[in-house]
């Protein structure tokens, strides 16, 4: 079945950078467009960034544009998430999903999903 794992995630300063990374497995990982999701503590998902199956075609939220990267590596199943200069209102729990949990910016959590990995920015 569908799998993530996702990693790296941390305590940091502000202004700090983390690399996060989703190892998949269980599906067409080189067909699948895939997008990286959070959540704050009280707060829904939000999305925060896609990536075309082949990595040539990236979006992202406002409030992560210009600092965060997402990438993919087909020949590991896995996909990244470049952080950079993080902010204060960064911290929450990370998530990778497939392109199908996500319509626009609005993202529902399905059983597929990781445990995530948490991302503290403190000062």
């Amino acid at each position: 079945q569908v799998q993530f794992v996702e990693s790296g995630g941390g305590l940091v300063q502000p202004g700090d950078s983390l690399r996060l990374s989703c190892a998949a497995s269980g599906f067409a990982f080189r067909s699948s467009p895939l997008n990286w999701v959070r959540q704050a503590p009280g707060k829904g998902l939000e999305w925060v960034s896609r990536i075309s199956s082949g990595g040539s075609f990236t979006t992202y939220a406002d409030s992560v544009k210009g600092r965060f990267t997402i990438s993919r590596d087909n020949a590991k199943n896995t996909l990244y998430l470049q952080m950079n200069s993080l902010k204060p209102e960064d911290p929450a729990t990370y998530y990778c999903a497939e392109a199908t949990d996500c319509s626009g910016d609005v993202c529902n959590r399905t059983p597929n999903w990781g445990r995530g990995t948490q991302v503290t920015v403190s000062s």
